[in-house]
């Protein structure tokens, strides 16, 4: 018999962005006073592991996180040089450990979360529960909400392009000023493309401060010295000669319009990235995860079968011509990028990005692409 005390109401698997964000929204919510959840992860979030980026025209939810605002953007290119006002919007990061401190702080003062630091081994569907097993522990609940994305799940399937949105960036501090604190550079093309879609993204907090990280958009990820040359020759493009490195990051963040909701059921469903909760034509995943755990609760309240949560809406039906267009030419993905930034309002971008544009705000962004490649990806010719 199931030990009582390992019983849950609900389980979250993986204490990330998706899973402690809805522990949060859960604690903020009477309906959930007395239900009892157990977050599960591995690790035991006590590392600055990541940061996140969105761009926002309200803040107000995370200004007590958010380390860093820019109101201003740079975007280049071999034929696009711009600094562009971000007049409705802000650009902000957020670094890891703070927001995990913050929902950490926030879920002790409810007594019915808890979290628990074991390695994941695997879960089974019952008729009216989950079984989870851990490494040290078993345990059931009757809802399992999981960011554990399988490899296999993308590596099996042929319909839908998946690409890679990998990185490694360096945190440099230089012995003098070289860097504009106040303006973001949101991407830079203007680096060897290698038939690849590459750019730098630099987020400067001091005038001798910043985040360079060598971005990629493609298939296959690179040898991490490749990584690193990268950013040691833009470095000394950027005439930034002497610099120690504070802190790195590396990532890799599947990029597709693969329908990951075909995966859940009555009792189990998947959230973050193994959701498809990350916008599969830039791999942003903030405001994504902020929007969805908002729909999230509200669907709680009045369903119980969580395989009736759908996502469905047309940009992903954007991000599946978009990325079949970079997946069969990725060495357009420059000039993709550039035609959307130099012929369209910024603010008009950032409303499609966040699927919050209008048919108008569409129609322009998809005519400022190259119209015979998109013709193609829209009537499946290769």
């Amino acid at each position: 018999m199931q030990d009582a005390t390992n019983h849950f109401d609900y389980i979250i698997l993986g204490a990330g962005l998706s899973g402690l964000m809805l522990a949060y929204r859960m604690s903020q919510d009477a309906f959930f006073k007395d239900k009892s959840v157990l977050i599960l992860d591995k690790s035991d979030k006590k590392i600055n592991d990541r940061t996140w980026c969105f761009w926002s025209q309200h803040t107000a939810e995370w200004d007590t996180v958010i380390s860093k605002k820019w109101n201003t953007i740079r975007f280049k290119s071999a034929g696009f040089d711009a600094e562009i006002p971000l007049k409705k919007y802000t650009y902000s990061k957020i670094e890891g450990l703070d927001f995990y401190n913050q929902i950490f702080e926030q879920l002790q003062a409810s007594k019915n979360f808890q979290f628990r630091t074991e390695t994941y081994l695997s879960h089974r569907e019952h008729n009216v529960s989950v079984e989870v097993q851990t490494k040290n522990n078993t345990y059931s609940a009757a809802k399992l909400f999981t960011s554990i994305l399988p490899p296999e799940r993308l590596e099996k399937q042929t319909q839908f392009p998946v690409l890679q949105q990998h990185f490694i960036g360096w945190e440099v501090k230089t012995p003098s000023s070289v860097f504009e604190p106040e303006i973001a550079t949101f991407m830079d093309f203007d680096i060897p493309q290698r038939r690849n879609t590459r750019f730098m993204y630099v987020l400067p907090t001091e005038k001798n401060k910043a985040l360079v990280e060598y971005t990629l958009f493609s298939e296959k990820l690179l040898p991490k010295a490749e990584y690193e040359v990268a950013i040691k020759e833009y470095l000394e493009e950027l005439g930034v000669p002497e610099y120690t490195i504070h802190a790195t990051e590396q990532g890799s963040i599947p990029m597709t319009a693969f329908p990951f909701e075909q995966f859940n059921s009555k009792n189990i469903l998947h959230i973050g990235t193994a959701g498809g909760w990350t916008r599969g034509s830039t791999g942003y995943t903030f405001t994504y995860t902020t929007k969805r755990t908002k729909q999230l609760i509200a669907f709680l309240r009045t369903e119980s079968d969580l395989s009736k949560f759908s996502i469905k809406d047309r940009y992903r039906w954007y991000d599946a011509i978009f990325l079949d267009v970079l997946y069969r030419k990725n060495q357009m993905g420059a000039q993709l990028f550039t035609r959307m930034f130099k012929k369209n309002n910024v603010d008009a971008i950032f409303r499609f990005l966040d699927g919050e544009s209008s048919l108008k705000d569409d129609l322009s962004i998809i005519l400022s692409m190259p119209k015979k490649e998109f013709i193609k990806s829209f009537f499946g010719l290769k």
